[in-house]
């Protein structure tokens, strides 16, 4: 017994000693992090921080993008990206999966709603993986898409919120603005870059930087009620407005979509630009491609408007016109013989278009009016003289870039060695030029004399604190000739469009606007070598117009390379069906009073605000002009276009009341009514199609809600008639069917 007791005391005293040891051991470990403030060779402050901090990221938005008016044409919007979690171990309650429990059942209703076939998503949700996307098909969902899915209610079916660069627009100066793609950081994340046009050259400028939000929370990720929070805010990208009026620029969209279909054109571009100011108003071309889907963007990368060079032809007449009147040596009078011309006794002649038979013996007048290159290269040679015109060419801005706010502007290409290559030049052939060198050279002509710097970017606004932070103002770059010569210039060119004589009489007139302007036809070399191409088409048509004459508030230029004509079809057809349109729409749109009565009766719109809505009804009915009501209301509030539009008989005044407003129904209206329309609404535009209205998304009679969008789809006459030709066959058929 005595033996046991004692063996029990030895055991005690060894705990004993045990526990005093590791007593002293974690003391001396207490008091060594209490003085160092380390453990394990950590920080344990930051040790605790990182275990009970939470962060978040702040996204920071994409700068928009706005047409001069403040319209907008590129945007970041939110979207979604539809997700599967196929991991069983995340589903902890049987009767509420939290996977996707049937991929047969749920691959047969996602291919309903998704543009992907039922047995490729089938094919995913049956993967090892624990979680899978859907590639291009499940991501940039709108709000719409993903509440369409989520009433679904299939299990393991989830989205990860986006956004999206957005262009609601569609086919609008794709070039010139460019688009975006989202590319993989190194991090795992994604960041959203600029491809292509202001997009791509702006990309600095519109992304913005993120943002966090720390915090301190528990275990279970709940924050402390007395715990640091720190909040970096996102700094968004900054927002561009552009000198492009979108108004116009659908203009010029829809009247090339036009003759894209109707001529099938290589290529084809167009500018409208202010010349007061250099403001480019609207640029476009074809081959062009979809900002959102990618579609027609291999058929060309480049701004044809700035990144390509060729002959310019019959329109670069008008700046060696220029270059005579102000050195005085052009006399309108004087008479020559046309035909051909050699500039030299070894040189080849120069002919005339029309296969160097030429008009006899007449005036210089007539020579521009007719476009005759022999009374160009007289003038280079004869009057000139090839060191003044050289002079004149730097004078235009014709050896430089224009310096225009858009990437990868090229120059022109002057060739001046030879006599016949310097005459060559006065009536644009074998020298180089852009488009917009010709538009900034047109710009002193349809001016002062003063030649403006071209460019897209009006001002940038830092979102955040809302300030100006650029903004362009008009640049003289040059006064190549006077005021004076100008005008000349402008007298003579409006003969070439309004005398039986000139190339452009019968096609690029507007009734109630006097137009200035040149017509080119610039032969194309032959891409093999050698010469240049022939055929009735195979030519670059162009003209160079500005209206009214007598002050120009718009010049055009438009260029259509090798158009499918026949033998009968003048060039000059599809080049006005462009410009003719596009300018008197746009002089309209602008309220630019018209310099002579158009044939048909107009009226200046009387004053309706504030008027009852049937009295303003009744006074508009007596000026033959149509009143449409968009509102239930009993007051006039608001009316489109203002009292101060010149009105043709029988064009539509839009009548806002301050009730509700309600949708009329536009089928038959052209989309200068419809632009009208989604004006006093307040409304954003999407058109598909060309002519007059078929179809609209909002059904007429509806009220309006805020942030509706208008989706328009025309067709031309033809489109129409073939339609209603096409129903009225099936009908008969299937009466047939029913009389059998």
């Amino acid at each position: 017994m005595i033996k046991k007791q004692r063996n029990i005391n030895a055991g005690a005293v060894i705990l004993f000693i045990i526990f005093s040891l590791l007593f002293f051991v974690l003391l001396f470990r207490f008091m060594s992090i209490q003085v160092t403030g380390e453990a394990g060779g950590q920080p344990v402050a930051a040790k605790a921080q990182s275990k009970y901090e939470r962060e978040k990221t702040l996204e920071a938005r994409r700068g928009t993008i706005y047409d001069r008016n403040g319209e907008v044409i590129a945007e970041d919007a939110n979207s979604y990206k539809l997700v599967a979690i196929l991991d069983e171990e995340l589903t902890t309650d049987d009767e509420h999966p939290r996977h996707v429990v049937n991929p047969e059942q749920t691959a047969a209703k996602l291919a309903g709603l998704i543009d992907m076939e039922e047995s490729e998503i089938y094919s995913k949700l049956s993967s090892d993986l624990k979680q899978v996307e859907f590639g291009t098909a499940g991501r940039d969902l709108t709000l719409q898409k993903k509440k369409e899915i989520e009433d679904l209610k299939l299990p393991g079916i989830s989205f990860i919120q986006d956004t999206k660069r957005f262009y609601p627009n569609g086919l609008f100066a794709s070039h010139l603005i460019g688009y975006v793609e989202k590319q993989e950081k190194e991090d795992g994340g994604t960041e959203t870059v600029g491809m292509l046009g202001l997009e791509q050259s702006l990309n600095d400028l519109l992304t913005g930087s993120n943002g966090h939000f720390s915090y301190e929370a528990d275990l279970w990720g709940y924050l402390l009620p007395n715990g640091d929070e720190v909040i970096e805010p996102a700094k968004n990208g900054q927002d561009v407005y552009l000198t492009l009026d979108k108004s116009i620029q659908i203009f010029l969209e829809d009247a090339m979509s036009k003759v894209d279909e109707k001529y099938s054109p290589k290529k084809m571009i167009g500018i409208v630009a202010d010349p007061k100011t250099g403001d480019i108003l609207a640029m476009a071309q074809r081959p062009s491609f979809h900002p959102k889907t990618r579609e027609g963007i291999e058929d060309t990368w480049r701004n044809l408007a700035v990144e390509d060079s060729y002959e310019p032809g019959s329109t670069m007449k008008v700046f060696t016109l220029a270059s005579a009147i102000e050195e005085g040596v052009f006399n309108k009078n004087n008479t020559y013989q046309s035909g051909s011309y050699k500039v030299t006794e070894r040189s080849p002649a120069i002919p005339d278009h029309n296969g160097g038979r030429g008009w006899g013996e007449i005036t210089y007048l007539e020579g521009v009016q007719r476009s005759s290159n022999v009374a160009f290269a007289k003038i280079v040679n004869e009057q000139l003289g090839y060191e003044t015109f050289r002079e004149y060419l730097t004078k235009f801005g014709f050896d430089q870039p224009t310096g225009i706010d858009l990437p990868n502007e090229t120059s022109g290409l002057i060739k001046y060695d030879w006599p016949l290559e310097k005459a060559s030049i006065g009536f644009g052939q074998g020298s180089a030029f852009t488009p917009i060198q010709q538009m900034q050279a047109a710009t002193a002509v349809a001016g002062d004399g003063s030649m403006k710097k071209p460019h897209v970017i009006s001002k940038v606004v830092d979102p955040n604190s809302g300030k100006t932070v650029q903004k362009t103002s008009p640049e003289n770059v040059g006064t190549p000739i006077s005021d004076a010569t100008a005008k000349e210039v402008r007298n003579i060119l409006e003969t070439v469009v309004s005398s039986e004589n000139g190339t452009g009489y019968g096609r690029f007139n507007i009734d109630g606007y006097e137009v200035a302007g040149k017509t080119g036809t610039a032969q194309i070399p032959n891409p093999e070598g050698g010469g240049y191409l022939t055929g009735h088409s195979n030519y670059v048509f162009s003209f160079l117009g500005m209206a009214p004459a007598d002050d120009p508030e718009l010049v055009m230029y438009v260029a259509v390379q090798q158009p499918d004509i026949d033998e009968s079809t003048n060039g000059a057809e599809p080049v006005a069906e462009i410009f003719k349109p596009v300018m008197q729409s746009s002089l309209q749109y602008l309220n630019i009073e018209p310099t002579e009565q158009p044939k048909a009766k107009s009226s200046q719109a009387p004053d309706l605000i504030g008027m009852p809505v049937k009295e303003a009804e009744k006074k508009l009915t007596e000026q033959d002009l149509e009143p449409v009501i968009i509102g239930d209301g009993k007051t006039v509030e608001g009316q489109f276009p203002g009292q101060t539009s010149s009105m043709l008989e029988g064009e539509k005044v839009i009548l806002k009341t301050n009730g509700k407003t309600i949708v009329p129904d536009m089928t038959g209206w052209s989309l200068r009514d419809v632009l009208k329309f989604t004006k006093a609404a307040n409304l954003k535009l999407n058109t598909v199609g060309n002519g007059y209205v078929m179809k609209q998304n909002l059904s007429s009679g509806s009220v309006l809600a805020e942030g509706d969008y208008l989706i328009v789809e025309f067709e031309t006459p033809l489109e129409q008639y073939e339609r209603e030709k096409m129903a009225k066959e099936q009908v008969e058929e299937e009466e047939e069917v029913v009389t059998d």
